[in-house]
Parts: structure tokens; sequence; C-alpha cells
């Protein structure tokens, strides 16, 4: 081959074809053109080409690039129905064996893919088509061989099959040529194949070796800096300090404990060894989520089967026995006797969210502590789920949707609790907003009147809160970072940029306390004495909204005032806090507040004839459908629509109902979207047990939220507002009116 392909990131494409001055490349290289000119010719005796299942495409990462390509092969064919998986290149590797005439399976494998076409007389490959039925070559040389022996398996089984299986170099016993069409094509492919060897090939070439991933996995995962922990990890040193990631935990037989799965970054593993437990929480700050454990049995994961070590050294996955009880999701494991400054792995992190929620009790009252046992066991065991006990006392389960809790609590009642368990129905977290800026300036006082905090709020900026929770800013990048990504993306006054002092209700909360006072105006020394309390207050805000206690999202709160009592004996956080609270929630509620509501995305594929039934059934959900196409080559058409969680209970059986079971739908977390109506309209009536237009949601939606978590029927202004602040609030009224 005379020349290669790259794109315009550098990553190598294939061959370049237009490198021959004629536009075609020798089928067998330039030494061996003149080879047997029935090398590669393919069996047409079948007429027919039956219906074949569409094979799914396993992707993996080339380490050169992030870039999926069919060729140079990070993409396997594969299908676990007929027992196929290929790559190009073992595919190739398949006429090479076939044919020993010098043809290289790494050239051919260039020449499977694209718009390349085999010219029959020349024995080449062009660019261009020698005559207008051409077929490119990946359909001549692979789709067209499958064809053929899924027609002679399925029509063919006495008459021609066993010519061609014995071409194939394929052997049947008379009982295996008995068997039923899809258990025969799964042996005839599994024979035409052999082993999986291009998946093992492209696992080998494209998945990097843990000592070439470690860099990039430790600056991915890993919250501290330099320092030889760090060192250690980068060099996948098996020598050195011992540093562990566990990502997940499997229950055992009997489920009284669990096994930690864990990836050794650096050091040695060893059975019986002391071990320090930093959980997702610890900080160099705050260590309390910490524990000392004795680890137990080890062994290395093998699907189906484990096989027991006494050691295992950086760069492999390790079983761990023994540790599992302070670990609620993921954590740290170092040695007990490190002395070096101790940091931890970030949490891992979805594309969904747990947005369907189901409160749980036991039918028997005395039986609680094996639920709160139960719902600890399964809270390790599923990634994404989330348990909480509200307020008004119940025990709530978060999900991402029915089938998700569905297994759950399948798993909690028959394996973890083994007890019968009552569930209500299921419910939809919301969020609280703001569409406006607060109409005046709200301001509160600490109850010993020696403190006085002044505040507004005002929604952010489309796709900031999107921005905040994927992580592409984070609040504890230096002011410079910091102030340059929201000045340049988000047009923010450098100022006010530099000024950010946290995002709420968590480090990635979708919400953010800015700091705009003025030094003329403001002592910033006594201001940033009270910083902290100020953000535990914001924190708190945040995590619970005025309207029905659910968390606040897209809203910017500024302080434009502070007045900090001069001794710290009256400025202390039991001041502080609640009154930062109180005022955020002042400043949201003068700033049109609203209910927000997860939409879920679904993808619905039904037949041509039952595109309107899915229509019907989406409308009467809120539904709105964004894309409506056929499928090319089949008779499917694919309907894209975005629906309210709240309305999605029972979609999926309303749609087989209304479908004849045709249709087959997927569904999964978009985004929030702000519910019509005003939620703080006291003229809405809300009748029991009758359906509420579209403006009257909001309402309806935050009055049920308050009664089922036991709150009072409606907001009260006065549980939130300062004396002072009522009688401003008649002072603007009796000027408006």
């Amino acid at each position: 081959m005379d020349g290669d392909l790259y794109d315009e990131f550098g990553n190598y494409i294939g061959p370049d074809l237009e490198s021959d001055s004629d536009d075609e490349q020798s089928v067998y290289g330039q030494d061996n053109r003149d080879a047997d000119e029935d090398a590669m010719e393919e069996d047409e005796d079948a007429d027919a080409e039956p219906e074949v299942a569409p094979m799914s495409v396993v992707l993996h990462e080339d380490k050169r690039s992030w870039n999926f390509a069919i060729y140079p092969g990070n993409v396997c064919f594969a299908s676990s129905l007929y027992d196929v998986c290929f790559t190009l290149e073992s595919f190739a590797a398949m006429y090479a064996s076939a044919h020993d005439c010098g043809l290289r399976a790494s050239d051919m494998a260039a020449w499977l893919w694209g718009d390349v076409y085999f010219n029959a007389k020349t024995r080449r490959f062009t660019k261009k088509q020698p005559h207008a039925s051409a077929q490119r070559s990946f359909v001549e040389f692979i789709l067209e061989p499958l064809y053929k022996i899924f027609a002679q398996v399925v029509g063919d089984v006495d008459d021609t099959l066993p010519a061609v299986l014995s071409e194939l170099g394929i052997k049947l016993t008379k009982q295996e040529a008995k068997l039923n069409v899809r258990p025969l094509l799964r042996l005839v492919f599994s024979r035409f194949f052999g082993d999986f060897c291009g998946l093992v090939d492209m696992v080998i070439n494209h998945v990097p070796s843990p000592l070439d991933a470690a860099p990039r996995k430790v600056a991915h995962a890993y919250r501290g800096v330099a320092g030889p922990l760090h060192s250690d990890m980068i060099a996948c040193d098996q020598s050195g300090r011992l540093v562990a990631h566990t990502t997940k935990m499997y229950p055992t037989d009997d489920c009284t404990f669990f096994l930690v799965l864990a990836r050794i970054m650096s050091g040695t593993l060893y059975a019986g060894q002391t071990v320090r437990v930093l959980g997702e929480n610890y900080s160099t700050q705050d260590e309390e989520d910490s524990r000392i454990m004795n680890v137990g049995r080890l062994w290395i994961y093998e699907a189906r089967y484990k096989v027991e070590l006494n050691r295992i050294p950086a760069g492999c996955w390790a079983l761990i026995e023994g540790i599992d009880q302070p670990i609620v999701k993921t954590c740290t494991l170092v040695s007990a006797d490190e002395e070096e400054e101790l940091h931890t792995f970030k949490p891992l992190r979805f594309n969904t969210q747990a947005v369907v929620k189901i409160a749980v009790e036991p039918v028997n009252p005395s039986e609680l502590p094996k639920m709160l046992d139960g719902l600890r066991k399964v809270n390790k065991s599923y990634p994404v789920l989330s348990t909480r006990v509200e307020e008004s006392g119940e025990h709530v389960v978060l999900g991402t949707g029915e089938l998700y809790l569905d297994c759950v609590m399948h798993d909690l009642r028959n394996m973890y609790s083994e007890i019968d368990i009552k569930v209500a129905d299921p419910v939809v977290s919301f969020c609280e907003t703001v569409v406006e800026t607060s109409s005046l300036k709200c301001f509160a006082e600490t109850p010993n009147k020696r403190n006085k905090l002044t505040m507004i709020a005002e929604p952010l900026e489309r796709g900031l809160a999107e921005d905040i929770e994927a992580g592409a800013v984070c609040v504890t990048w230096d002011r410079r970072r910091l102030g340059e990504f929201f000045q340049t993306k988000y047009d923010w006054d450098l100022l006010a940029a530099r000024s950010i002092w946290a995002f709420g209700p968590d480090a990635t909360g979708p919400n953010i306390l800015v700091d705009d006072t003025l030094p003329s105006e403001v002592d910033k020394h006594l201001l940033a004495s009270v910083k902290d309390s100020i953000v535990q207050g914001f924190q708190w805000g945040t995590r619970e909204g005025p309207l029905c206690e659910e968390p606040i999202r897209n809203v910017k709160f500024k302080i434009l005032d502070a007045v900090i009592a001069q001794e710290p004996l009256h400025r202390g956080g039991g001041q502080i806090i609640p009154t930062a609270r109180r005022v955020a929630y002042s400043a949201f509620l003068m700033a049109t507040p609203r209910l927000m509501e997860p939409y879920l995305f679904v993808e619905v594929q039904a037949p041509a004839d039952c595109v309107s039934a899915v229509y019907t059934v989406l409308a009467k959900r809120r539904g709105h459908v964004t894309q409506d196409a056929p499928v090319p080559g089949s008779p499917l058409y694919t309907i894209k629509a975005f629906v309210p969680a709240i309305d999605s209970f029972g979609f999926e059986t309303d749609l087989r109902t209304h479908t004849q079971g045709q249709a087959f739908c997927l569904q999964v977390f978009h985004h929030w979207q702000i519910v019509p109506g005003d939620p703080l309209d006291k003229s809405i009536i809300i009748r029991p047990l009758e359906p509420q237009p579209a403006t009257h949601l909001a309402r309806e939606f935050m009055i049920k939220t308050r009664r089922r978590k036991g709150l009072s029927e409606d907001v009260s202004i006065n549980k939130f507002f300062d004396d002072p602040m009522l009688l401003e609030l008649a002072r603007q009224d009796v000027q408006f009116n």
C-alpha cells in the first residue's frame, strides 16, 4: 500500500486508495496480481436472501482517539442470537487462511469498508463501480456469504446444505442436522467463525493496559494532587503504597454480606491485611467517614467463576471480603498505617437521575428493623438508587423508573428483608425554580438583632445548571479560571464571576451563591468571617425549597448587603445559618416561583399502522412528539417524544394495549421542565378526583406534595418574612395600588 489516510485530528482512517495512479489496489498486494481468479469468488447457488436479525455493534475505545471506526478495528459486529462475532480483520483472516497465496488480512480488512468495490476482471479493489450493479466490498465479501449461509440453513437443509458445509469445512452429525432452524443456525455459525479471536484481538489492540491507562484514570477520578500516592498510582507500582478504588458490591448467596469489587491502583493488597476505608464524604477537614477494617479473602472475578488468591497486585480487579459494612456506594482503600495526606476518588456519575420515588413500610410494624436493614442492603446493591426518611416519617426509595423500582422491590422483599412490605403509589421528584428577578430586595435579621442580610434571587442562564451538574465547571477552581469560564461562556461580569461563593445544594448543585456586595458599603473582613455560615444556610435552603420542600434548581442568589456584628459571640453559626436560609426563601418567593417536573425521553418502535395509536397514547399523557420517521429497510416507524415522568406510570402497558403488543418503547430521564401554572395562586380550587386543566397543574402538584409530606396546606410567607419585611411589603402594595 502506497499511502494512508488520516482525519483532521490525526486519527488513522485507512489506506489511501487514490495513492495508485489508476485508483485501484490489488487484492493480493503488488506481488500476487496473477493469482488464481477463483480464490475470492463466492458461491451463488442461493436464490433468496432470508430476513436476518440486525446485529449489534460492540464498541471499544481506540487508544489513539475517542472516535469509533470500523477500520482500524475498534468496532465489532456481533449477534448473540446466532453466535456471530467478527471484525473486518478477523473476517479477512478467514479469507487469507482459505487461500494460501500471500494475501495479508490487514490489507484486505482496509478494503472491506466504505465506498470500495472489487473488480473481478482486473482482480483489484477500486473506488469506482466496475458496473452499475456492482456491490460494495463489505456487501460482497461479508454480507452476501452470511445471507447465503442463512438461506441454505433455512431452506435447503436436506438437499444442498451438506455440500455447502463441506466446502466451508464444517461437519455436522446426523443428529445435529435434525435440529430446528435457530439452534442449527447457532451451531453452523459457531463452527464457521470458530473462537471469537476477533473480539479478543480488538480488546488487545484497542483497550490500553493498566500501566498505559493509569495516568488518565487517576486524572479523571482522583481528587488528590501530586504526591507519593499520586505518583505510585500513575506508575501503577505494585511495590508502592496501597490505593484501591471500590465501585460495586455483590451480595453473597445468602445475602448476609457483600463482596466488594475494587481496582487496585497501586501497591499490592493481601488477604488478612488491615486497611483504612475512606467513604465518599471523607475529606482532610472532616475525617469522620473512615473506618479501619480487616480484609478477608480475595478473589479475581471471572464472570461465573471466582479464583481465590492470597494477594492481588496493582492493575487488577479484586473481589474483597470483609470490608462492606461501612461502604454505601464507593470508597477508597489505603493502608491502615498510611501517613501521607489522604484524598478519595470521585463518586460514580451517571447519565440519568433517580426521579421516581415510592414510600414503603412493613405490613407488620414490628418488622421495621428488618425492613431498614433490607433498605441499607438494597442501597448498596443498586448504584443509582437512594433512600431517605421524610420529615413525616415515611421511608422513601428513589429510582430511575417503574421497572427499576420493580426490581428493587423484588430484591428487598425476597432477598434482603424476607418480609411483606406495603408500597405506596409511585410519585416523582419535583424541583423549585424562579422565572424572574426578585421584585424587591429581601432582608432578614438574626434573632439577636445584631446581623442583617439582604438578598435577591434570579434565574440562571440557560444551560448553566446542566454544566455545573456535568462537572464542566467546579467551584473549587481558582478565581481566575472560574472568572474566565463564566465571562467567556455566559457573559458574566468578571467581578461577579470571581465573587462566586458556592454551588448548592452540593458541590455540583444547580444553584449559585454570589457575593455582590461593595467594599464601600460592607465590611468585607466581617462578611468573610461568616461566609461558611451563610454558605451552610444557602445549602440548607436549596436542598429543601419553600414551596413543598423539594430541591431548588436553576437559581442565582445574590448577597446585596450585610450588616455583621463586630463581636464574634454575636455572629455565630446559630444566628447566621437559619437567617441565611430564611432570606434565601424570601428572595425566592419574591421572584415568581415555579415548580419543575422531570421529563422522560421516549423512543417507540411500532409498525406503520400503529403510529396513530402511539400518538393517541402520548397525547393522553401530555406527551410531545419530536420526531417520526420510518426505519430504513424495515416496516417499522420510530417515534421520539418527551413525556412527563409523573404521567409515565403505566405508559408501556397502555401502549401495548392500544397496539396489540406490536409497539416497543424505551424511556430515560432527559431534562427538567417548568410545570404550567402558578403554584401560589390561591384562587385555584383543587377538587378531589377531578382532572385539572393545564394551568392548575402546578398548584395541584404543590398542594398534594405538601399534604403527602405532612405540611400545611399552603405556603405561609409569615414563616419566612420578618416583621420589618412584612411592613415593607405592605408599604409597597399601598404605593402600587
